[in-house]
This record gives C-alpha cells, structure tokens and sequence, in this order.
C-alpha cells in the first residue's frame, strides 16, 4: 500500500502538497518524522529490533516506535498511530508535547518521550516490521550501539537524561 506525506516548507508550514514514499522530495520541500521513547519506572527505555527486509537499518535495535508522518497527520496523531501499528499498544499522548525536535537534511524530526507502566502482554509486535522487542536501561543501550546493533542516533544515551529535562537550567 502507497504511503503519503505531507509536504512542509522550510519554516514547518504545510505547503498543500503531498508526497509519495519512496520518492526523491524536491529541494526545499520537507516531510516529518516522529521517534517515540516509552520509558518504565526502572528508567529502562523500550527497545525494538527492526525486521531484516527493512530499507534502512534493517536488523538494528531502535528507539520504541518511529516513522514518517502520513497525509493530515500533526505529529501527535503520527506517534500515536506508529506506536499502535508497531507495539499494537494504543498510546495516549493528549496530555504530553513532543520533548524536543530537530531539522534534517529533508524533515523535521519530533521526538516523544515519555514514561509508561507496560504490561509486557499488553505489546503485540508487528510482524512485518518489528522482529522482537525488549526493557533495555541505559549502560544496554549505550553497549548496543557500541557494537554498532544500534541505530546511530548520536544521543542516544543521552535520551535517559533528557526523559526529565525541563529544558535550560
């Protein structure tokens, strides 16, 4: 099934426009991407291993849940979805704002962290994308992608303190 995105301008307008995935954006055209980061009340944070037929980091542990926002979509209602679509754990993020965000070469990248008590019965994988999920604390993630099992995110462990960050001190 096709995918579409929303095309924002540069200063994170919506344009009107639409893109398909899987081809190249235009230049100074930009789409957006959600992260999400479930975190248990061990400050361990939940952890996926992406499918092997996945394009880009196929095999690779990642964050809890992530993917591209779909046409109409605000950054919630993506994490949200993914989240769903990937754990098949209907997350509730009405009453939080999307802990920090960052442009890429081609987006905006909005990153959701939060904490939650998750049954481990209450998570259902999906198949086609995630091969196993896992609590993982900080000194596991910082080894994983040590050994390069990680998704490079260049902050990764830093996500563990960023959880409760207000921001500036």
């Amino acid at each position: 099934m096709e995918e579409y995105w929303d095309i924002y301008d540069k200063e994170r307008r919506r344009t009107g426009r639409t893109h398909r995935r899987g081809d190249p954006l235009a230049a100074g055209d930009y789409h957006l991407i959600v992260h999400v980061c479930i975190f248990n009340g061990r400050n361990q944070l939940l952890i996926q291993q992406r499918v092997g037929s996945k394009k880009t980091w196929p095999n690779l542990w990642d964050v809890s849940a992530a993917g591209c926002a779909q046409v109409g979509e605000d950054s919630r209602t993506a994490a949200q979805r993914e989240t769903t679509e990937e754990l098949g754990y209907p997350l509730d993020l009405s009453e939080e704002i999307a802990k920090f965000s960052f442009s890429f070469g081609s987006g905006f990248d909005d990153w959701w962290l939060v904490k939650r008590e998750i049954p481990d019965e209450a998570l259902h994988i999906q198949e086609e994308e995630v091969r196993q999920i896992r609590w993982a604390d900080a000194e596991e993630v910082r080894q994983l992608a040590r050994q390069g099992e990680f998704v490079p995110y260049h902050f990764v462990d830093k996500l563990f303190v960023m959880r409760d960050s207000m921001g500036a001190y």
